[in-house]
């Protein structure tokens, strides 16, 4: 049997993921994803986690903390079993403040639902140290981050 996935299938899983998201749904996001799912953040290996109810956790709390959250697509491909997608997901938090992350997930997709994904979503800081900065602190050993 073959899991290479076609265009349709693949803008299909897109748009119910993007619903999912901007409508709230937490079982319609839900039942995108394998119950043994594995989920890996490369650039922070301690967000690593297993299982479909973390999903839900994480997800709750999103929904709860950020009311008017809401998806973008900005683009995305396929290959074989594999999905790429851009995203920028914003709002508001409770507190007043703005929410923005801007990033990649990359998603191994078996017979419709996410069996294990990578992570490489950030917040935006828009006021940030520009290039040279980075660009020092990476050679000089120094921490980038806040």
């Amino acid at each position: 049997m073959s899991t290479e996935m076609h265009a349709t299938d693949v803008k299909g899983l897109v748009e119910h993921l993007q619903q999912a998201l901007n409508g709230h749904d937490i079982e319609a996001y839900l039942a995108c994803f394998h119950e043994t799912y594995a989920s890996d953040q490369p650039a922070h290996p301690a967000r690593s986690f297993r299982g479909r109810e973390q999903v839900r956790k994480n997800w709750t709390a999103i929904f709860d903390g950020v009311p008017d959250f809401q998806a973008e697509v900005l683009r995305w491909a396929a290959a074989v079993d594999m999905v790429w997608i851009e995203w920028r997901w914003y709002g508001t938090r409770i507190d007043g403040s703005a929410f923005d992350m801007r990033g990649i997930t990359l998603w191994r997709v078996e017979a419709g639902r996410r069996v294990w994904g990578r992570l490489y979503m950030e917040l935006v800081d828009p006021t940030g140290e520009g290039v040279d900065t980075m660009i020092s602190a990476m050679t000089e050993g120094q921490r980038c981050e806040p």
